[in-house]
This record gives structure tokens, sequence and C-alpha cells, in this order.
């Protein structure tokens, strides 16, 4: 395997690619308050999610004016249930210190905990605002992935989330990595019984995840028209997707969350997986025996009126805006 030297604090090596960089967790600084590169990537993440999916609202029968504060609530119910999640299976490192809970600029969300927060928080919201759950969290899910694809960066930037001892192409090491396992003793071992070593490449989860994430938003962009028979379909496709990447990533990890002997991340993968299959196979059977009496809600009269009422309040508003334009130009 690679043997590696001595490496500095924010030094960064891919060996086998020939990589050798240095990169500093914090973006920039604004009145003495350091910007990490960390909350910048979850924020860049959730905002390009949060475009993609009101682009796509009209195509799945969802009115976006109504869907705003679902969306809005959804992402911030995702921040503070990835947080909470985080928290109580680390619970340890926050007892005696409960104010460190509120600091998340250096890491410490958990995803799980973040789509339950935002399932939970949005389709509050959403019911309240009486909008169809299921076409909208069938463009959450694409969103989800793009979202978490990005924010897999900041995990890059703090130098978490990687794995075991690896010799493969994409192997790397950096200071921080090192530090952590020397912390761990001259050698870490894993809940499996691996034994780390200092000088060796380990495995870098977030980009893995990060680009299967991708990979996943690519493919169901592309394809939800084509392949979605009902609703929620897609949202459960995104569950099987990134439930089956993340089991086999979680099984690299050196930081997983655990219960025992049981990575908890990668249990709720499997969990997500199979559910997702069982359900995709019950409802699609029953959907292809209802034939033409099922509808996608985009293709019932309720949808088309609701959409048709938005987009003419929509007018109204611009043209009451142009109106006023024009009455302060004849004032002047």
């Amino acid at each position: 395997m690679t043997s590696l030297g001595v490496l500095e604090k924010d030094q960064v090596v891919f060996p086998k690619l020939g990589l050798d960089f240095h990169i500093n967790d914090t973006a920039f600084t604004v009145l003495g308050l350091e910007i990490k590169w960390y909350g910048l990537f979850i924020t860049l993440g959730m905002l390009l999610a949060m475009i993609y999916g009101f682009t796509q609202m009209k195509k799945y029968g969802v009115d976006p004016d109504r869907a705003i504060d679902a969306i809005i609530g959804g992402i911030l119910g995702g921040l503070v249930g990835a947080r909470l999640y985080y928290v109580i299976m680390s619970w340890d490192s926050y007892s005696d210190n409960l104010l460190s809970i509120f600091n998340i600029r250096n890491g410490g969300l958990a995803i799980y905990g973040g789509i339950i927060g935002a399932l939970a928080v949005g389709g509050l919201i959403a019911k309240i605002k009486k909008l169809r759950l299921l076409p909208l969290f069938d463009i959450v899910g694409i969103g989800l992935l793009l979202g978490q694809g990005i924010g897999r960066w900041g995990n890059f930037t703090n130098q978490e989330a990687f794995g075991c001892n690896t010799d493969t192409l994409f192997g790397m090491s950096s200071g921080s990595i090192q530090q952590w396992i020397m912390n761990h003793g001259s050698s870490a071992t894993l809940a499996s019984g691996e034994v780390m070593a200092v000088s060796q490449p380990v495995h870098p989860c977030f980009l893995y995840e990060s680009v299967w994430c991708l990979v996943g938003f690519v493919l169901l962009a592309i394809f939800a028209k084509k392949i979605r028979k009902f609703d929620g379909q897609i949202f459960l496709i995104y569950l099987a997707w990134y439930g089956l990447g993340r089991f086999f990533i979680e099984g690299l990890r050196t930081d997983s969350l655990m219960i025992g002997s049981l990575r908890v991340s990668q249990v709720l993968a499997a969990i997500c997986f199979i559910g997702s299959v069982i359900l995709q196979l019950v409802i699609g059977f029953k959907v292809k025996r209802m034939g033409t009496d099922y509808q996608l809600y985009v293709n019932t009269e309720e949808s088309k009126q609701l959409i048709k009422e938005s987009e003419e309040k929509r007018e109204r508003r611009i043209n009451k805006s142009e109106n006023s334009d024009i009455n302060k130009k004849e004032n002047k």
C-alpha cells in the first residue's frame, strides 16, 4: 500500500491521483466571525435544491405560491432535525457543554434526522395549506439528492466522513485525518475489528456519497416523467437509491453513529431500501389493477384549477405592478 509521511494539518493528498494541496475550513471572516466552508456548502445545496424544486412544481400539479411556506418550513425543520438526531446519538460529547449543541459551523448534522425533520415540518405546513403531499414529496426527493450531493463537500472541507484504509485510486489523507487516527491510539481499531494505520490513505466516503447522490439526481430528473406511474413513486425511488448507496458507504466509515455494534445509519439505510422496494411493488400493482381509474394528481381537475387560479393571481399582480409604475411616471 501507498505509505505517507506526516502531513500538515490543512494538507490534503490523493497520492495515486498526484494531488497535494492545502485547504482551510474557514472560507472568510466577517466582523470577526469565521464563515466555514461547511455551512456554505450546506446552504448552497439547500438553495439549489429549492430552486430546482420550484421549477418542477407545475409539472407535478403543485401550486408554487402555496408550496413556498412548506418548502421553507421543511428546510428549517431539516436543519433542526439533522442537529437533534446527531446530538442525541452523540450525547456524551454534548452533555457537559449544552451550548455546544447550537454550534453547527464545524459539522454535526445527520442526514436521516434532516429528512425526518424536513418531512415532518414541511408535511405539516403542506397539510395546513391543503397541498397534496405525495406529488410534493416526489419533488422533494429529487431535490434532496441534489442538496446532499453538494452538501457532502462540506464534510471534505472539515476533513470528516472518511473511511478505513484503502489502496484504491481515490484513496486520500490529510493532516487532520492522521491526527484523528493518532488520537485514537497509534492505530485506531474500528467496530469491525479492522486496524487503521496513520501512514495509509483512507476512503473518501464524502466523495463516494456525493457522486452517488448527484448521479441519482440526474437519473431521476431525466426519467421521472417517463417512469412515474403514481404520486409518491419518485420519493420512494429516492429512498431506495439513497438507502442502497448509503448502506455500502456507511460500512466503510470510521465515524459512524453506533448503538452497540450496529451502525445506526447502515441499519436505517437497509430499512429505507427494503421498505421502499416493497411499497413500490405493492402500490405499483394496485395502480396497475386500477388502470385508467387512477390519475396522477397533475392530471386531475383539482390540480388544473388550482394552477390556473395561481397563474391568474400572478398575472393580476404583474398588471397591478405595471400600472403602478405607469402612474408614478405620469405623476412625475
